[in-house]
């Protein structure tokens, strides 16, 4: 794991840069309020802006999906602490959806650095669309960057997180398109003895020395 470089974009092993920033719950100390739990950080470009208002409603919506797989939500831009309130209360009313997560007021952008959210090829003032997975021990394990005019979809979010926690939980790594339930893709061998291994393994699917699939014990 290593720390990140001030003002780049933190890589996938970089431990999350910690900040402390003014939130619709209060001030936060990002530290502090993610440890020992898995982190969906996300930014947006700006509030009262349409398919920002689709995208927060939707983790809203869904947020006790990621309250059972033990994580949290945390909503991010360069907009005030009253317009995030304001616009709180006016998602309640026009979509019926109540925001429950925090969002990070990050007026003077000291969050949106850190993290690489500003994109001056786009614009020097509005965060593009990034999410963050970070584990329990506060270490990046995810990123994704998406242009301003295109909505993330909140399904391969959560496909995403699964299949982090489903491959640090099993020692194994998870194929194109995987969704719980199908087999993994067991580590491929580093020795002569664990090919021999693998060729023998009657409950893996064995496609070559190198490619094998695997159940997962039923849950």
């Amino acid at each position: 794991m290593t720390e990140t470089t001030s003002g780049g974009i933190p890589r996938i092993g970089d431990r999350a840069p910690d900040f402390i920033a003014t939130t619709t719950q209060g001030t936060l100390e990002f530290s502090k309020w993610a440890a020992g739990k898995w982190v969906i950080l996300f930014s947006h470009p700006a509030d009262f802006t349409p398919v920002c208002s689709t995208e927060l409603t939707e983790f809203a919506r869904r947020q006790a999906e990621f309250d059972a797989l033990d994580t949290r939500l945390i909503g991010l831009s360069v907009d005030s602490i009253h317009s995030h309130l304001a616009w709180r209360e006016n998602l309640k009313q026009i979509l019926g959806t109540e925001i429950k997560y925090p969002m990070i007021a990050d007026i003077d952008m000291n969050v949106s650095r850190l993290y690489g959210m500003l994109h001056p090829g786009v614009s020097a003032t509005a965060t593009v669309r990034a999410v963050f997975v970070i584990d329990p021990k506060c270490v990046v394990r995810a990123l994704v960057y998406y242009p301003m005019n295109v909505g993330r979809n909140i399904d391969e979010v959560k496909r995403l997180l699964l299949a982090l926690q489903t491959a640090d939980a099993n020692g194994c790594a998870c194929p194109v398109n995987w969704k719980p339930g199908e087999k993994v893709i067991v580590p491929p061998p580093k020795t002569e003895a664990e090919v021999a291994e693998r060729a023998s393994h009657k409950e893996y699917e064995r496609i070559d020395f190198y490619l094998n699939k695997r159940e997962l014990p039923k849950p």
